[in-house]
Formats: structure tokens, C-alpha cells, sequence
């Protein structure tokens, strides 16, 4: 069994405006450097073990449910747990 962990996020030309109402409160709380606050999606699934390549069948998922592949990126960890 894998332990996959992804993480989706706005693309950097996209602008995010949940991460920038974020930024403002942080800068009414008083936190003048912080710069820049982007938002995203974090999935954890659990994948037996198949004849396809795990990365694969990830990829598909994130293409076609996880993430709008015209606004956003995604990047993703396998652990195969023992």
C-alpha cells in the first residue's frame, strides 16, 4: 500500500484572493514582512498496490478531479508503507 500526500496550488500568475485577504489580516495583526500568503488544497490517499505505475494513476486523479490544471499546479509524495 502507498501513502500519497498532494498538494495543490494556484498557479503564480493566478491571482489567489483567499491568500491575499489571508495577508491582510496577518498585516492588521502586525506582521509588516510577511510578503506574500498563497492558498491551496492538501489530499492524502491511499493506494494499493497495482500493475499500473502509482505515479500514473495519481497524475490521472489530479488531471481530471483533484486540481483545474489551467489554474492550478499540483505536486505529490509517494511512501510505500511497509
Amino acid at each position: 500500500m502507498y501513502n500519497v500526500k498532494v498538494y495543490v496550488t494556484y498557479k503564480d500568475s493566478v491571482l489567489d484572493p483567499q491568500g491575499e485577504a489571508v495577508k491582510g489580516a496577518v498585516h492588521r495583526l502586525g506582521y509588516s514582512e510577511i510578503d506574500e500568503i498563497r492558498m491551496g488544497k492538501y489530499f492524502e490517499i491511499k493506494v494499493n498496490k497495482t500493475s499500473r505505475p502509482i505515479e500514473l494513476v495519481i497524475e490521472e486523479i489530479c488531471d481530471k478531479l483533484l486540481a483545474n490544471v489551467n489554474m492550478e499546479m499540483y505536486r505529490y509524495e509517494i511512501e510505500e508503507e511497509r
